[in-house]
């Protein structure tokens, strides 16, 4: 029967890690027959995918693409894109009766997009519309439908390989004694070091090293940044500002979408976004009033509202608490009309090209993502299979393999699952 379940402790497949793509994995290795364990160090299975959109799990996007991916090699992860793609993932929800809904452009809640503003970046982005919850219980149905043998609160002594078998070795605990699993297939799923509260460790990367796989650099990824304490006093103010703007890294590295001023920096989608391909010393330059022109805007107020102060003028573009620290940092003031067409032209430069530049980030205790990971030069594109030892996988965020903000991750989990799943 598949993944029959016997007291024995030898299967065929041993996947560490359960969360989206290991359960993914076991779901479709299972379906073939194999005997499958599932094992993971947390209590609670799949807290990252409860925490997600907010509670209700970005769980794919439609316009899943490899240009929306990060690697140092930007091809890899085009073949399990396209061989298990958004529509699946919306099939399984659609089976087990789970509502879901496209986010629209709204900035902080579900609404029609004002077509006279400018676009967002984000779009496509599938949520349920009830709790991530029942994404998880979706997942651990399937895994127990298809035989899959689950042990959670299990913490990994070792791993080694002899023979063309792997032998797991669980740590002893005060409720359970340490065990040998043995296995010809083991599939390393234990993802990156993002939010460590809720147990992530780097235990992959290790894994990695000791069977001779390269790592890229990893670092927090989708990440609110954060300024010196100088900078933070000035911006004090501003905390719990959201707008519209765009964040430029570069010509080619640019993010449309939601900005929000906290306590510590900047956050919010496009600030997220950028946090994956900035460097510590690189600056960032901020478009405040995307797709408009505060030049024009303010050379037709002159005439038709000339004796307007500046901060009232500059609210109908910027929230006013915005406009008030412009007005101060530049001592650009007064009404408009006294206003010259430099001090005009300045206060353009400034509020479409904002410098900034932080000097740091929140780390792996926000970011949603680590970018970054076991090098993909050495692992099978089709299969997820390591080039160099025979029955060893990767897959998901362990990879050097990282999506943009808005379901692609997720995306990514379920695809490199599936294609070890239909292999190991």
């Amino acid at each position: 029967m598949p993944g029959q379940n016997t007291d024995s402790n030898t299967y065929d497949v041993i996947i560490l890690g359960a969360g989206a793509a290991g359960m993914m994995c076991a779901i479709e290795a299972g379906k073939r027959g194999r005997k499958v364990l599932l094992l993971d160090h947390a209590q609670k299975i799949g807290e990252k995918i409860r925490i997600s959109g907010g509670g209700r799990c970005n769980f794919t996007n439609i316009y899943t693409e490899a240009k929306y991916f990060t690697s140092l090699n930007r091809h890899f992860c085009k073949s399990a894109l396209k061989r298990y793609q958004p529509t699946q993932i919306m099939a399984l929800l659609d089976q087990h009766g789970i509502p879901y809904h496209e986010k629209s452009q709204g900035s902080h809640e579900d609404k029609p997009h004002d077509s006279s503003t400018p676009q967002r970046d984000l779009q496509g982005q599938l949520f349920g519309d009830d709790s991530a919850e029942l994404v998880v219980d979706m997942l651990l149905n399937e895994v127990s439908k298809a035989g899959v043998i689950l042990r959670n609160d299990t913490e990994i002594d070792t791993v080694q390989h002899d023979g063309g078998q792997f032998s797991v070795q669980t740590a002893s605990t005060r409720y359970q004694r340490g065990t040998n699993y043995l296995a010809p297939s083991l599939v390393i799923a234990t993802g990156g070091k993002s939010i460590p509260k809720i147990g992530a460790t780097g235990f992959g990367y290790q894994i990695a090293k000791q069977f001779g796989h390269e790592l890229t650099e990893t670092r927090p990824g989708l990440v609110p940044l954060t300024f010196t304490d100088d900078f933070k006093v000035a911006l004090k103010e501003l905390s719990g500002i959201s707008l519209l703007a765009q964040v430029r890294l570069n010509k080619k590295i640019r993010f449309q979408d939601d900005l929000l001023f906290t306590h510590r920096g900047l956050s919010g989608p496009a600030i997220l976004q950028i946090s994956s391909f900035w460097r510590e010393g690189q600056p960032l330059i901020i478009d405040l009033m995307p797709g408009k022109n505060l030049a024009e805007e303010l050379q037709q107020l002159r005439k038709s509202h000339p004796k307007q102060e500046l901060r009232n003028a500059l609210a109908y573009f910027i929230p006013k608490r915005l406009a008030l620290y412009f007005q101060d940092s530049t001592s650009i003031g007064g009404q408009i009309a006294s206003l010259s067409n430099k001090q005009i032209d300045k206060l353009h430069d400034t509020i479409h090209n904002w410098e900034i530049r932080p000097n740091g980030s929140e780390g792996y205790r926000t970011a949603e993502v680590t970018t970054g990971g076991v090098d993909t030069k050495n692992i099978s594109s089709k299969t997820m299979e390591s080039n160099q030892v025979a029955g060893l996988y990767f897959i998901g965020e362990v990879l050097d393999v990282t999506g943009q903000l808005g379901g692609f991750n997720f995306q990514w989990a379920w695809a490199s699952g599936h294609a070890a799943g239909q292999v190991c």
